[in-house]
C-alpha cells in the first residue's frame, strides 16, 4: 500500500477519506489493494479508513484484534453491535464524503461489494458513500513497469504457440484426424512447457460451437474437427510469477477451404468494429483526451449496427487485463454496463467484438491494448483476415 499516493488520490476526487470494510474476506479488492494476507482468518468484521489527509484509523474486533496490525494507523476495537456502531461513529468523525466498493444500481459488479445494510448504517451517520470504482482502477489496475514487461513475455510466448498451433490443427486433420478436446491439450502442454500458467481453458470451438462464445470443449463434448469446418481460438496465460499480467486473444479459420462470402463479411465486420475501437482509443491518447469504457465500446458496436448485425453482437467489446484474466480496471462496456471509468495510462485491456449466429458460426476477433502515457498500442499481432489451415 502506498499510503501518500492513495490520499493525494483521495484529495484530487475531493473525498474524505476511503473507507475499507470486510468480513469473512467477501471483499478481495481491499486485501490486495492494502497488501494484507488473503489467506488470513476473518470471521468478524473489521474497518480501516484512509483519510484524505492525517493518521489511517481502524476499527476490530477484540477476538481478532490483530488482523490489521500491519497497516499504519491508530486501532479501536469493539465487541458488541452496539460498540462496534460507536466506534464506527467516532472512527469516522470529520469525515463526509466516503468512497467504498460500491456501485450505485450495482452498476459495476466487480466493484459493489459491500452490503445494503452497512451503507444504510453508514448514511444514518449521515455519511455519502460514492463508488471506489476509479480509484480501484488506479490502485488495483495501473500495471507496474515489471507487471507490463511480464505482459510482452507471455505475448511473444502466446502468440508462437498459437501460430504453431494452427500448424498441428492442419497436420492433425490431414492426418488421423483430431477434435476440439485433444487440440485443447495440444495447447496446454504448450503453454505449461513455455513457463505459462492460465485460468481454465483455452477455449477449440468448431462450427456451430464458435456460436457459443464461452464454450469449453472437454472429455465427454468435443466435436472432431474436419475438412470445411469453421474453427475459433481463444487462448490466453500469463508467466508463472506473483504479479504477471496476463495476455488474452481470439482467431478464426477455416480448414482447407476458402471462407464463405457471409463467413469473410462477418469476420471483416468484426476486424473493422475492432479496429474502429482501436482508432477511438489512439486518438484519444495521442490528443491528451480522457475516454472511459464505454466510449470505447461505443465505436466498435456503432460499426456492427451499422453492418446490420447489432443483434448478434451480445457482449462488450472488452475486458480489463492484470493478474487477473478479467481484472478490475475499466472494461470497454456499453452494454452490459455503462462503464463511465477512464482507460488509465499503464493498464492493459483486450478490444474483442464478435458475431454470433446460433447453429451456424461466431466471429471474435481479439487483441490487447497497453495505454502509455501519450499514447496506446496493440501488444501483440493483429489478425487482418481469416487463417487458411
Amino acid at each position: 500500500m502506498n499510503l501518500s499516493d492513495i490520499q493525494a488520490a483521495l484529495r484530487d476526487q475531493h473525498l474524505d477519506g476511503w473507507l475499507f470494510y470486510d468480513h469473512h474476506h467477501r471483499d478481495p479488492l481491499a486485501y490486495r489493494i492494502l497488501g494484507l494476507d488473503e489467506n488470513a482468518l476473518v470471521t468478524r468484521r473489521w474497518f480501516y479508513l484512509i483519510p484524505a489527509d492525517g493518521e489511517p484509523k481502524k476499527l476490530v474486533h477484540r477476538i481478532e484484534s490483530g488482523r490489521l496490525d500491519s497497516l499504519p494507523g491508530s486501532k479501536l476495537e469493539y465487541s458488541s453491535w452496539q460498540e462496534l456502531e460507536a466506534g464506527l461513529s467516532k472512527l469516522l468523525t470529520g469525515s463526509r464524503r466516503l468512497a467504498m466498493q460500491y456501485s450505485p444500481r450495482n452498476a459495476i459488479m466487480a466493484i459493489s461489494l459491500v452490503d445494503a445494510g452497512t451503507v444504510e448504517v453508514l448514511r444514518e451517520m449521515g455519511k455519502e458513500i460514492v463508488s471506489s470504482a476509479d480509484l480501484v482502477s488506479q490502485f488495483e489496475a495501473v500495471l507496474s513497469e515489471a507487471q507490463i514487461a511480464s505482459h510482452y513475455v507471455a505475448q511473444e510466448k502466446l502468440d508462437q504457440i498459437l501460430t504453431e498451433g494452427w500448424r498441428e490443427l492442419g497436420r492433425r486433420v490431414r492426418g488421423a484426424g483430431t477434435d476440439e478436446f485433444a487440440m485443447v491439450d495440444y495447447l496446454q502442454r504448450a503453454m505449461r512447457s513455455e513457463g505459462l500458467v492460465w485460468e481454465h481453458g483455452p477455449n477449440m470451438s468448431c462450427g456451430a460451437n464458435s456460436a457459443d462464445s464461452h464454450y469449453e470443449p472437454d472429455a465427454e463434448r468435443s466435436l472432431a474437427i474436419r475438412r470445411g469446418d469453421f474453427v475459433l481460438i481463444d487462448i490466453w496465460a500469463k508467466l508463472d510469477k506473483p504479479g504477471s499480467c496476463f495476455y488474452d486473444i481470439t482467431w478464426t479459420g477455416v480448414v482447407d477451404r476458402e471462407p464463405s462470402e457471409r463467413e469473410q463479411l462477418v469476420f471483416q465486420t468484426v476486424r473493422d468494429a475492432r479496429d474502429a475501437a482501436i482508432r477511438a482509443i489512439q486518438r484519444a491518447y495521442k490528443a491528451g483526451l480522457p475516454i472511459a469504457g464505454w466510449q470505447a465500446d461505443d465505436a466498435a458496436r456503432a460499426v456492427i449496427h451499422g453492418a446490420g448485425f447489432g443483434e448478434w453482437f451480445t457482449h462488450r467489446t472488452g475486458h480489463n487485463i492484470a493478474t487477473e484474466l478479467h481484472g478490475n480496471g475499466a472494461h470497454l462496456d456499453n452494454l452490459e454496463t455503462h462503464d463511465e471509468r477512464l482507460l488509465l495510462p499503464n493498464t492493459c485491456f483486450s478490444v474483442e467484438p464478435g458475431l454470433y449466429f446460433p447453429g451456424e458460426f461466431g466471429v471474435r476477433s481479439e487483441i490487447n491494448m497497453m495505454t502509455r502515457p501519450g499514447h496506446a498500442v496493440v501488444t501483440g499481432r493483429i489478425q487482418t483476415e481469416l487463417v487458411r489451415i
